[in-house]
């Protein structure tokens, strides 16, 4: 069996997808990784379909530059919008996976159950989403709920506290908590705040984060297709990140999350891809 020590690109709207990266480093700690979060022009999801398309081809020309063997779309906004033009383009360069709301294993966690769907209006609003959901709606009571304002208290660090619990109860207050079995993280940054969520909507609501799922597509994919790293020859800088602003705040949020130091943080200039 060949191998490729290239690395593995992967791209979202700013902090969001180090949740995705977290788990393909689980999976395939044997891999090179490049990341790129356009925090700059976060986030996606309040953006025209346009627009978001767009930038995704940008990040995608970034991650092509610096020698990416595959392409991780890790915004549920950009999976939802742009990665049928993605595909179009660059999948016979090289593979290309998105990330989607996890309704299935939500709805059949239980049966008839009721389940509600956080993402931003972006995403909730694409044929690609409602399509998947009208697939599911016979077995389970689907909520959707638009979390407009959320990426960006995530991007600046808001994590836990009051602001944050106050904007929870809020979205969850047309609802009765006790009914609703399980809440889908369907933003890539939504699982950073896992366990404030869990705090707000109790224990025994299951949160489901697509996040292995993907790792686990996309390790498939790299086997089928010989490009499974060796493990053996890792680059200096095995995890480079990249972004298009506040490199120095990304840093460190991406220190707190990852099991490992990132030492290499720069911010690039988006616009010329």
């Amino acid at each position: 069996m060949s191998t490729d020590n290239r690395p593995i690109g992967v791209l979202d709207s700013g902090l969001g997808g180090i949740s995705v990266l977290r788990e393909l480093v689980k999976l395939m700690p044997g891999e090179n990784f490049i990341y790129y979060g356009d925090s700059a022009n976060a986030p996606y999801g309040t953006r025209i379909p346009e627009e978001v398309i767009d930038l995704t081809k940008k990040d995608v020309e970034f991650l092509l530059e610096r020698g990416a063997k595959a392409i991780v779309v890790a915004c549920n906004t950009a999976t939802s919008v742009a990665i049928k033009e993605l595909r179009a383009a660059y999948e016979e360069v090289l593979p290309v996976i998105g990330i989607e709301p996890a309704l299935k294993p939500a709805v059949k966690a239980k049966e008839h159950s009721k389940v509600v769907v956080m993402a931003t209006p972006m995403t909730l609003s694409q044929t690609k989403f409602n399509s998947m959901m009208h697939i599911y709606e016979d077995d389970a009571n689907i909520i959707k709920m638009p979390c407009p304002g959320l990426v960006e208290y995530i991007e600046s660090g808001v994590l836990n506290g009051p602001v944050l619990d106050a904007y929870l109860e809020k979205q969850f207050a047309p609802y009765d908590k006790a009914e609703i079995d399980a809440v889908v993280l369907g933003c890539t940054h939504y699982p950073l705040i896992r366990s404030t969520i869990q705090e707000v909507m109790g224990e025994k609501v299951r949160l489901v984060n697509p996040a292995y799922e993907t790792a686990l597509e996309l390790k498939s994919l790299l086997t089928k297709m010989d490009l499974l790293s060796s493990g053996e020859q890792q680059a200096e800088f095995p995890y480079r990140f990249y972004v298009s602003d506040l490199a120095d705040e990304f840093k460190e949020f991406a220190n707190s999350i990852l099991p490992y130091d990132v030492t290499m943080t720069r911010k690039i200039d988006i616009e010329k891809y």
